[in-house]
């Protein structure tokens, strides 16, 4: 079923980019990764795939790829493509249908978490060029809000199964958390990982099945985007159960206040009347 939903799903978005191409040349391009084969180990496919094609800015790749046994790994530099080093990610995403785009030109890298994976060939670089004729599309919310507060989750525990099953929900009540602030989630990401899901029910019964992100280098900073609760659990179902889960509400930016009915001005005048009154009647004797 989740396989067919998959090309279902690709189905549609591949129709509506070929639309987009036919009614206008300055449309962005959609591509999927391995086109058939999908994102997979195998020697210098991607590199065969990616050659002779032009990425520009605006265009997306989807991923297409098992879940349970795979991920996609965005790593900063050549260094760490050829090296298949994961340590300093700049995002990690494991859907099994992932959708990137491109914001900005330069070269992209992408790889495989599993190293032995990596190894084997299930790496892509790109390099993505600006066109002058298409429109760039806007940075991503985490690039315009405001720097916020940084609060790291658990205190002096960080983010590791409590041995008070309402340790996290105590840690964050006294919290005043706003758009613009940011999660730091430390821990060990060999045994743990952090997944943000959608709703109080998947929350309440650490459902990890449908995340909305997905987080396991260890050092996560997550910046909150929108207003809202926020829920964050372990995919270790034992360690959720056990209290390791977070449960955050984002209010609005608070702006500067003001009183659009208060004057201006004072009416002095006003209240050199009040003060001579006083003065006249609150100083004769009482009856």
């Amino acid at each position: 079923m989740a396989t067919t939903m998959k090309k279902i799903f690709l189905f549609v978005l591949l129709g509506i980019t070929t639309f987009t191409l036919l009614s206008g040349s300055c449309s962005a391009k959609v591509y999927t990764v391995g086109d058939s084969d999908g994102w997979i180990a195998k020697e210098d496919i991607f590199y065969e795939w990616a050659k002779g094609k032009e990425f520009h800015v605006g265009d997306s790749l989807v991923f297409n790829y098992d879940p349970s046994v795979n991920d996609v790994t965005q790593v900063p530099g050549a260094l760490e493509y050829q090296f298949c080093d994961t340590s300093s990610p700049q995002a990690v995403y494991n859907t099994g249908l992932d959708v990137v785009t491109f914001t900005e030109p330069g070269y992209h890298y992408f790889i495989s978490s599993n190293q032995a994976q990596c190894t084997m060939g299930q790496r892509l670089d790109v390099l993505v060029v600006h066109d002058p004729s298409r429109p760039i599309p806007p940075p991503p919310p985490s690039k315009i809000l405001p720097s916020g507060e940084i609060y790291k989750v658990g205190g002096s525990k960080a983010w590791s199964t409590p041995e008070e099953s309402e340790y996290y929900n105590k840690w964050s009540e006294d919290k005043l958390f706003q758009v613009g602030d940011n999660l730091l989630f430390e821990y060990d990401n060999e045994v743990n990982d952090v997944l943000e899901i959608s709703g109080d029910l998947e929350f309440i019964t650490c459902d990890p099945t449908s995340p909305v992100a997905v987080h396991k280098t260890g050092h996560d900073l997550v910046k909150l985007t929108k207003p809202g609760v926020h829920y964050f659990i372990s995919s270790k179902t034992g360690h959720c159960a056990a209290g390791l889960k977070l449960r955050v509400e984002v209010g609005q930016l608070i702006k500067d206040v003001t009183f659009p009915n208060v004057p201006k001005k004072i009416d002095f005048s006003a209240m050199d009347r009040l003060t001579t009154w006083l003065r006249t009647f609150g100083s004769q004797p009482h009856h």
